[in-house]
């Protein structure tokens, strides 16, 4: 052996024992994703121990002010930026859908265990404080042969800065005129009635301890709080309730046309079997990161979150990305520069 192979195996030897530097990751934002988020990071974290992924379920809001504001390495939204608050952030932002989910409406209404059957036109009501009580014919009508009192609807939706909140206003803005123009959608909107809950958390623990309420929550939360889901007039006229293929179905028609920048709204969508109060929910990623390792300890998340980690989504209640946005979403990781 020569001396320069032997000090050329001795450099190689030496590098195989420099430890990988732990790669620290801070993120916050959506409430709504955060089940299959934790657990994304928790299988990732297994496969690449050297990666922390550090996730604070604060809302999509709190998402938004802090990628904005550097103090997240990321940050995730339900609710798309706006025009306005990506020119206003200073510095490209990138969304990256991650799943499919559901904002149900749920309720705790004493003596009755049948789904319920909301229109479109009840739900408007009932958020603008026009509908007040259980009975009132906009309920009766659509739930035949179900008993309701004439007790007060106790209206619960987010106090915080929420996507679910931009979901569920986005979906009422599409459905009813007068919430439009009255109050519109948002992460954060005036609310005309309701108690407010600190994120699905807390709508959710509201709603169990409240006999009369009914409020909003990603349909994980209802499934594991033992809270019902009800049923939705869709544009189609069927009532359809919040499941895997019903909210598959609502973005069959958006995958195949997605933006370059993947903002995109599926509520109210068209089709018979679409649950019309589905979503994307999106990670939001600077499109510069300085660091190279943390950058491409990132985007290897990203790729991995599209491929195997989507095998974890069904067992937590949400729908996979369509094929057509996961083969978009490839392209677009070459982005994060």
């Amino acid at each position: 052996m020569t001396m320069r192979k032997f000090f050329g195996l001795l450099v190689l030897a030496s590098l195989a024992t420099v430890p990988v530097r732990a790669q620290n990751i801070n993120a916050a934002g959506a409430t709504f994703p955060y089940p299959i988020y934790s657990k994304w990071f928790d299988e990732y974290h297994k496969l690449h121990p050297n990666i922390q992924i550090n996730y604070q379920s604060i809302g999509s809001g709190g998402g938004i002010a802090q990628v904005v504001a550097h103090t997240v390495d990321f940050g995730a939204s339900d609710g798309p930026m706006t025009d306005d608050a990506l020119k206003q952030a200073g510095f490209k932002i990138l969304h990256f859908p991650t799943v499919l989910g559901a904002a149900v409406v749920t309720y705790n209404v004493p003596g009755v265990t049948a789904d319920l059957k909301f229109t479109p036109e009840a739900l408007a009501g009932i958020f603008l404080g026009k509908i007040t009580k259980w009975n009132d014919p906009a309920i009766t009508a659509a739930n035949p042969g179900v008993k309701l009192s004439g007790d007060d609807i106790i209206v619960v939706h987010r106090s915080d800065g929420s996507g679910t909140t931009y979901i569920w206003t986005d979906y009422l803005s599409k459905v009813s005129d007068e919430w439009k123009t009255k109050v519109g959608k948002g992460n954060s909107i005036n609310w005309p009635v309701g108690l407010g809950g600190k994120g699905s958390e807390g709508v959710t623990g509201l709603i169990k301890q409240t006999p009369g309420s009914l409020g909003y929550v990603e349909l994980i939360y209802a499934i594991q709080n033992s809270l019902p889901s009800g049923l939705v007039k869709n544009s189609s006229g069927a009532f359809v309730k919040a499941s895997l293929d019903s909210v598959s179905a609502a973005a069959a028609g958006a995958a195949a046309s997605m933006p370059d920048d993947f903002r995109v709204s599926i509520t109210d969508a068209s089709g018979k079997t679409a649950y019309p109060i589905s979503s994307f929910t999106w990670l939001l990623i600077p499109a510069q990161i300085q660091d190279a390792a943390k950058r491409e300890a990132i985007k290897g998340f990203v790729n991995w979150m599209m491929a195997d980690g989507q095998q974890y989504c069904e067992g937590l209640a949400y729908s996979k990305l369509p094929k057509e946005v996961v083969a978009k979403e490839k392209k677009a990781v070459a982005m994060i520069q």
